[in-house]
């Protein structure tokens, strides 16, 4: 075997054995967490190995397809009949993360629009390319973005696990890993190709995500397209994202950011206080199960927490309604916060 092959023979084998154990203790979200655990491993031992981007843009297209799955008109109703709580906890999550941004820039070494841009909750990926426009340190953004997933994400799957006890291990032997081939799956795949390259054209921040999401839910919803997505597809999916949130924790960007590590915990467990906060408050406001809740007020990735929903009995479509809806607040109010964060940040450093 070639030098070249070798530490992805590695990193493939870990992951597998990894995901395998995972899901021997009937993990929600099992697929995803190997990879990723094993990413993180390979790149911090000096594995200079980085998954081309196609793949991750793949893996996003299919994931949002699988949201589309998910989603129903019902959900919409409930939104708009809550609206006020909807938006308080959209208000305070932007708030929040604001805060704790300002907070990093005043009290740590943080340049303002990094520290802007880092603290921003949503879709990690997102937040990543849009900091690079903007002049932040694209390296600090994806240290503080991804060691937010990886905390949230771990956090998730556990509240999972935990909801749903012995009935995790029904849901593990539930998987199918091969259906037979319909044209439902050509026809599927054919959408997520087509939708997924507008969606790179347009531009647009997770574009490659949210158009593959928009239009299968509509093609859905309406009866168009029975969305099929084989369990083996998924899990390519979960490798791709889960190898390149892994392999973006090299040993360079940690050694930057460890001077400014214990500010950027605690902005990341504060701000998961804050999002379980709201989630305890939204099962008393309406009346939804805790599980539904906290994933729904989830400060991890929008794609991670997919996968992790995926995994569990919660309602996906309040779920990612909640989290699109704050993704999209994110990207429109983001430059500006930013801005704002970084400016006011300095002169009160100068004082």
């Amino acid at each position: 075997m070639s030098k070249r092959l070798l530490p992805w023979a590695t990193l493939l084998l870990m992951s597998a054995a990894v995901s395998a154990v995972l899901l021997g203790f009937h993990l929600p979200a099992a697929l995803l967490l190997g990879p990723l655990i094993s990413g993180i491993v390979h790149s911090l031992c000096g594995a200079q190995i980085q998954l081309p981007r196609v793949f991750f843009l793949a893996a996003q297209a299919v994931i949002g397809c699988m949201i589309a799955g998910t989603l129903s008109p019902a959900i919409f109703s409930v939104l708009m009949g809550n609206w006020p709580i909807v938006l308080l906890i959209l208000v305070s999550t932007l708030g929040a993360s604001a805060f704790s941004g300002w907070l990093l820039v005043r009290y740590s070494a943080l340049p303002g629009v990094t520290g802007a841009w880092g603290t921003s909750p949503g879709g990690a990926s997102a937040m990543v390319a849009m900091a690079r426009d903007y002049g932040a340190d694209v390296r600090l953004v994806a240290f503080m973005q991804y060691l937010r997933v990886l905390f949230v994400a771990g956090a998730a799957v556990m509240v999972v696990r935990f909801s749903l006890g012995d009935e995790a291990q029904t849901l593990s032997q539930e998987i199918i890993w091969f259906p037979p081939f319909n044209s439902s799956l050509l026809l599927t795949v054919l959408m997520i190709v087509v939708t997924g390259f507008l969606g790179k054209l347009s531009r647009f921040p997770s574009g490659v995500m949210f158009l593959p999401m928009l239009v299968g839910a509509a093609l859905h919803t309406s009866g168009t397209l029975s969305v099929a997505l084989p369990e083996w597809l998924l899990a390519l999916a979960y490798m791709a994202i889960g190898w390149s949130v892994g392999l973006a924790f090299n040993r360079a960007i940690f050694l930057l950011a460890l001077k400014t590590l214990p500010q950027m915990l605690a902005a990341i467990f504060a701000m998961m206080l804050l999002c379980a906060l709201m989630a305890l408050a939204l099962t008393h406001i309406l009346g939804l199960d805790m599980l539904t809740a906290y994933l729904a007020t989830s400060p991890g990735g929008l794609d991670t927490v997919a996968i992790i929903a995926a995994g569990s009995r919660a309602d996906m479509s309040f779920i990612m309604a909640m989290q699109t809806l704050r993704l999209f607040s994110i990207l429109l109010f983001g430059p500006g916060i930013a801005r704002f964060i970084s400016k006011h940040a300095a002169r009160a450093e100068a004082v």
